[in-house]
């Protein structure tokens, strides 16, 4: 947890929590940082002089949680630092992170996840979990020591960035797991299939001259993981899904009950891969798919080749996109998450070939799923806040996460579903500045980002309102 446990009285908003089947207008009182009552019995309750939050017309939920960031420390912190990076969170409302342990050194010992532990506690704004790796330093020939990084207290273990090739070393991670009940996270790509690849595979990766990455590449890895899940038991979470194939191949696998899970990013289901030919012929090929569910002015112009288009797994054919749509709303795909992966300038500013893969998310995830998913009808609000909420604190066994119940942590995200804002390179908090979605129009913005009972961040730079006391007769 970060900073000094703190009491407040959440007023007036629409509290949508999944986790009760709740959607109503209501007060949420926190008392030393759990959820104390909701309703009348949370402004009985209050004393006159706590500090009070406004949410009147606005929507109040759970804590959002984001199972995939990469926050980069240790040792990469020209990218992002713990500070950037949970400051970038807050600002889009996330109150709890799962950094990933593609670090220097990986996170594959009890040392660099104590490390992380005690550094979050003085530099972090919201919740920081940690996962483990998988392997030792990622190298996907030995094993790490599993069972000493859970109790260490990782909350997952994966080698993301990376994906362990090795069929038999992935089995025995999956067994050792087991002992655990500790989730692992695969990101899923064959690479004797992907090779040099730098975008999707198919017409705009011909056009443009550039190695394609086939969808099988992802594909294959998917099914390695249904076929080791079923035969070890263990739970197994597929990293940001991006092609057609691996959702059909998952909703087979779930139907079947095996305990399989995948997750969706909004550049994978907002995106596709005719943006990396420029923005017009992307909007002249594939506008209708990607305006669906946005509204405001004209959505800014980007060069051919703009690196910020360029991630891991990459932007996918219109196909897929609408495949990546269908999983998420039928359930497939039962997490949304960011695949925060900031990079520094000059990494980026050079030949699509030689840039690195990744793009930032954690300010922008909110708006473009309210855009993509609500604003069309695809999900209802309570169905969307559900797989940033209930949906990963169920995978990573989070008791006390995902929930407004009484005595659950006093974690709350309040947004405005209508706001309307431009994201820009000067506001970001994040260190690095590698976004695709820089310009754009977006609808659906976090007001207030409340930790433990405390407001870690807020829109409106005014104070707190309190309550004054009655003065006695």
């Amino acid at each position: 947890m970060v900073g000094p446990m703190n009491s407040l009285l959440v007023v007036q908003g629409r509290v949508v929590d999944p986790s009760q089947d709740l959607d109503q207008v209501m007060d949420v009182l926190i008392l030393e940082g759990q959820v104390a009552a909701l309703g009348e019995e949370a402004s009985r309750r209050a004393p006159p002089d706590l500090e009070r939050v406004d949410a009147t017309g606005k929507v109040v939920c759970p804590g959002l949680i984001d199972l995939h960031v990469h926050l980069r420390e240790p040792g990469q912190n020209a990218k992002e630092t713990l500070a950037t990076g949970t400051a970038a969170a807050a600002r889009g409302g996330l109150t709890t992170v799962v950094c990933m342990p593609n670090t220097t050194p990986a996170v594959d010992s009890p040392a660099a996840v104590a490390w992380i532990h005690e550094r979050a506690t003085t530099e972090a704004r919201v919740n920081v979990l940690v996962a483990g790796a998988i392997s030792k330093g990622l190298a996907g020939e030995e094993l790490a020591s599993i069972g000493s990084l859970h109790r260490a207290g990782v909350v997952a273990i994966t080698d993301d960035g990376r994906c362990i090739q090795n069929n038999e070393l992935m089995r025995g991670a999956l067994e050792y797991s087991t002992m655990f009940d500790l989730l692992v996270m695969d990101h899923c790509q064959d690479y004797s299939l992907v090779t040099e690849g730098v975008m999707h595979e198919g017409f705009f990766s011909t056009m443009l001259g550039l190695r394609g990455w086939p969808a099988a590449g992802e594909e294959m890895m998917v099914a390695r993981n249904i076929l080791l899940a079923e035969r070890t038991g263990a739970r197994v979470h597929c990293q940001h899904i991006s092609a057609a194939g691996s959702v059909r191949l998952l909703r087979a696998a779930r139907q079947r009950g095996l305990s399989i899970s995948g997750e969706a990013c909004p550049h994978h289901f907002t995106l596709t891969d005719a943006a990396v030919a420029g923005s017009a012929e992307f909007w002249e090929r594939d506008g209708k798919d990607l305006r669906r569910g946005m509204e405001g002015p004209t959505l800014p112009s980007w060069p051919a080749y703009d690196t910020n288009f360029k991630m891991n797994p990459p932007l996918r054919s219109a196909a897929d996109r609408e495949a990546i749509l269908e999983g998420i709303v039928d359930g497939t795909l039962e997490v949304l998450a960011s695949d925060h992966a900031p990079h520094c300038d000059y990494e980026k500013e050079v030949e699509f070939d030689y840039a690195p893969f990744g793009v930032t998310g954690l300010e922008t995830e909110l708006a473009l799923a309210l855009m993509q998913l609500c604003r069309p009808g695809r999900l209802s609000l309570a169905e969307l806040i559900a797989r940033f909420t209930t949906g990963p604190a169920r995978l990573l066994r989070l008791a006390n996460k995902g929930s407004l119940a009484v005595g659950k942590d006093g974690d709350v995200t309040v947004f405005d579903p209508e706001a309307s804002w431009t994201f820009s390179r000067e506001s970001t908090a994040s260190k690095a500045r590698n976004s695709p979605f820089y310009g754009w129009p977006l609808r659906g913005k976090a007001v207030a980002t409340i930790v433990g009972g405390r407001v870690v961040w807020r829109d409106d730079p005014a104070p707190a309102k309190r309550k004054k006391t009655p003065a006695k007769a």
